[in-house]
């Protein structure tokens, strides 16, 4: 895929992944449209940018549903076609199933896979007029391992890993291609929600830097998937063919983690 003019949309450009993608897109020569929640972060991602003059800021609440309707105005207003779609906002809320409140349910599903497609619907004719339109979802590993204490933030991954391969073949006839990113646990402020778990289960996590590196190479490589480099892959296939095998690890990590949380 062509970077260097290219126009592209981050979410969650804010903090984290996504302001990382933002840098190492800007250093790509890509012309940027940040969004994200708090005004104030975003004004901080553009002023990092090596060109933070051919980035603008949207301001925007992806749980608000009445807020994501607005979007596509917004972003036509701005540019007439659309190179590049990341769907990076996310939010994650660790905890038992047993205890875990309904909200924090709604809330991974709103951010995390609704917002995503309504996204991409609303500017779907802004990437059919690119030429070399391309959407790219930025999941997780939880998202083809499952593990205990975040099941449900796992059932949002999965289901927008599901929803990326749908959409591929959906829109391969519109020129628009979908990638699907799957990154490990990373080193950001959302993690600092649930650092209690990370050390519990010994995860280890990546600086938002280097993740961004590699999804920028995937995405300019026309990647369909994007996963960690490591052991990772290898083990997302054996879930895949002998999911007993998995299961066997994972409870025996869960029953280790649940003795290091112990008072």
């Amino acid at each position: 895929m062509q970077l260097e003019g290219a126009v592209a949309l981050i979410t969650g450009a804010g903090s984290g992944i996504g302001r990382a993608l933002a840098q190492e897109l800007s250093r790509r020569g890509c012309r940027l449209l940040l969004l994200g929640r708090r005004a104030g972060e975003l004004n901080n991602t553009r002023q990092m940018l090596v060109r933070p003059d051919l980035a603008e800021c949207l301001p925007l609440d992806l749980a608000d549903s009445e807020q994501r309707g607005l979007l596509a105005g917004k972003v036509a207003a701005l540019t007439s076609h659309l190179d590049l779609l990341i769907n990076n906002a996310g939010v994650v809320a660790a905890g038992d199933f047993a205890t875990q409140p309904e909200q924090d349910w709604r809330m991974m599903i709103e951010v995390n896979l609704l917002a995503p497609m309504v996204i991409t619907r609303a500017v779907l004719p802004l990437l059919k007029a690119s030429g070399q339109g391309r959407v790219v979802n930025v999941g997780s590993m939880f998202g083809d391992i499952a593990f205990p204490c975040f099941a449900a933030y796992s059932a949002s991954k999965f289901a927008l890993r599901g929803w990326s391969e749908a959409l591929r073949r959906e829109l391969a006839g519109d020129g628009i291609g979908v990638t699907y990113c799957a990154p490990r646990g990373t080193r950001t402020a959302a993690a600092d929600g649930f650092a209690r778990y990370v050390q519990a289960f010994r995860m280890t996590l990546d600086t938002s830097e280097a993740v961004a590196a590699h999804l920028v190479a995937g995405i300019a490589r026309e990647a369909r998937d994007i996963y960690p480099m490591g052991p990772e892959r290898l083990f997302a296939l054996i879930q895949r063919l002998f999911p007993r095998l998995i299961d066997r690890g994972v409870i025996g990590q869960f029953r280790t983690a649940r003795q290091r949380m112990e008072p």
